[in-house]
């Protein structure tokens, strides 16, 4: 019989050619905490059914990984979907995330339906029934959907430019994803169905954020998302199949005016409230390319209007000295934990600020890994106002010893309510990814490799020290732009078209392609040069 070669974290083993993933995994399972839910043939995610027929390099994930978990999430909306469509005759709407689970739409859906829906979820998990893969011609799949009545199928496949396309079937019904999924139902352990109200509920499901499968509601986002989806709605784009719409109708010079105009009411009114408010510290922060510069540098223009002047106080010249920061398991120092910046010092600086005293502020060197005091003493006026932005900026710690009367806290991300179409949404991380993407390169002449392989630890450190203090906030300010993977397309495809296939982050290369394939481009020529969407792209007037 003849044999392949396999490579698996650099050593070389030996298996029968045409022998699947799957028999290929048992032999690594040992290795991981969870059961290996997908693989990976140099560089392509692979489903674990697939018979390996020449020498190659494998890698294969479990639900811990962000990779293992997001074929995790996809296999349980298709047999959610499937539940929804068989028993109640309603198709549901996948949105966006929300606290660690996912925000679903359903139109009049009772306590009930999701006790059923959910006790069929794991009677279908418990049979371990197959989940197929097929390869079928795309005209032909634009067809099937047009006869089901599935138009965002039938919309968003139009933009699809390949002759086949894969679809996934389960029992009687065919889906189409983006994304890998499992190979059966058997790996769809471990879920949960929060009921919200009679439109909506999230679904929640283990991952390497949220083990104990617990929802927290989160009131000032829940509220941002559902004011931002009206706003979407009433602008006729839900999907990236209306927006590429609006591109065909040559509409975009529209949307992208509506777009920023909204965005900039929306933080003018955040402005008026911090000066009726009379509030003396603006406390910013915000997870990874949310545009935190550029906000913080618009909203004092508006605080301007009001007659205040803005002062801005970083956070990071706070930091203590290099020697002392505490480390991280592997034995890096962890810059990101609050413990890496000297609050007993921020503290009193912002005391006597508050006290009209002057102070002589450090400059932090991060050659040195030192303080340095080489500016001239601040102060702050009547009539002036503290912007302090960055990661800790709204944990309570970092302020400890100010009143809350005299703080106003902003959370900032973008928060995207496009889907491609009614199964598969946009994850807020991958624009916010594609933004870094673009800035790293834009600004900093990093390669698209670079950035991914920074990202794990970028979002490890937003899961510790972001997220669990958004709800701090007086208020989330939603920094996403309608039309912005129009324009991101432009310029991080080129990007990511250069990352090598045997390069270790090529699988995430080609999920933000395959994303970006579907949407149509625009060109940057007529967005405003104040636009939260400059600080990536360039040409910002706040550089």
């Amino acid at each position: 019989m003849l044999s392949i070669q396999v490579k698996y974290n650099d050593n070389k083993y030996t298996f029968s050619k045409g022998t699947t993933l799957l028999e290929i995994s048992k032999s690594f399972q040992k290795d991981f905490k969870d059961k290996i839910i997908i693989g990976e043939i140099n560089g392509i995610l692979t489903e674990l059914n697939t018979p390996v027929m020449n020498s190659c390099d494998i890698r294969f994930y479990d639900r811990n990984s962000s990779t293992g978990n997001k074929v995790y999430e996809l296999g349980l909306v298709f047999i959610l979907v499937k539940i929804f469509k068989d028993r109640f005759n309603k198709d549901l709407k996948i949105i966006h995330a929300l606290d660690k689970g996912i925000y679903i739409r359903c139109n009049d859906v009772t306590e009930k339906d999701l006790e059923l829906a959910s006790k069929e979820m794991n009677r279908l998990i418990e049979l371990d029934l197959p989940i197929d893969k097929l390869l079928v011609n795309r005209k032909e799949a634009i067809k099937y959907y047009a006869n089901q009545g599935a138009k965002d199928k039938v919309e968003l496949l139009k933009y699809n430019t390949n002759t086949n396309i894969n679809l996934y079937k389960f029992d009687n019904m065919y889906d189409y994803y983006f994304y890998n999924l499992p190979i059966s139902t058997g790996y769809l352990k471990d879920f949960k169905l929060h009921y919200l109200n009679e439109n909506s509920f999230v679904l929640l499901f283990r991952s390497i954020y949220n083990p104990r499968l617990t929802y927290k509601h989160h009131e000032k986002m829940f509220d941002e998302f559902e004011r931002y989806y009206e706003w979407c709605s009433n602008m006729g784009i839900t999907s990236i199949s209306n927006l590429n719409r609006a591109i065909i109708d040559n509409k975009i010079n529209d949307i992208i005016m509506l777009s920023e105009l909204h965005q900039n009411n929306e933080l003018f009114e955040i402005a008026k409230d911090v000066y009726n408010k009379k509030s003396r510290i603006v406390l910013i922060s915000g997870p990874s390319s949310s545009g935190k510069t550029t906000t913080c540098k618009k909203l004092g223009l508006y605080l301007k209007s009001f007659g205040l002047t803005p002062k801005s106080l970083s956070i990071d010249d706070y930091f203590i000295s290099r020697d002392e920061t505490p480390k991280r398991e592997d034995g890096s120092y962890d810059f990101e934990c609050l413990g890496a910046v000297d609050t007993k010092l921020f503290n009193k600086h912002l005391e006597k600020l508050l006290n009209g005293e002057k102070i002589k502020t450090p400059t932090y060197n991060f050659i040195t890994g030192k303080p340095e005091y080489i500016t001239d003493p601040i102060e702050l006026k009547e009539n002036e106002i503290l912007l302090i932005e960055g990661l800790h900026a709204l944990n309570d710690e970092l302020t400890k010893n100010i009143s809350d009367k005299y703080k106003y806290k902003i959370y900032i991300s973008p928060l995207p309510i496009l889907t491609l179409d009614n199964h598969n949404r946009i994850k807020m991380t991958d624009v916010r990814l594609l933004r870094r993407i673009v800035r790293d390169n834009e600004s900093r002449g990093y390669n698209a490799s670079d950035t991914l392989s920074h990202w794990p630890s970028v979002r490890e450190g937003e899961e510790k020290n972001v997220f669990p203090f958004q709800e701090e906030a007086d208020v989330v300010f939603n920094t996403t732009l309608i039309y912005e993977l129009s324009v991101l397309k432009t310029y991080a495809e080129p990007l990511l078209y250069a990352v090598d296939e045997s390069d270790v982050n090529y699988k995430d290369v080609v999920r933000l392609l395959n994303l970006l394939k579907l949407v149509l481009p625009i060109s940057s020529e007529n967005i405003p040069r104040d636009s939260v969407i400059r600080e990536f792209i360039g040409n910002s007037i706040f550089k």
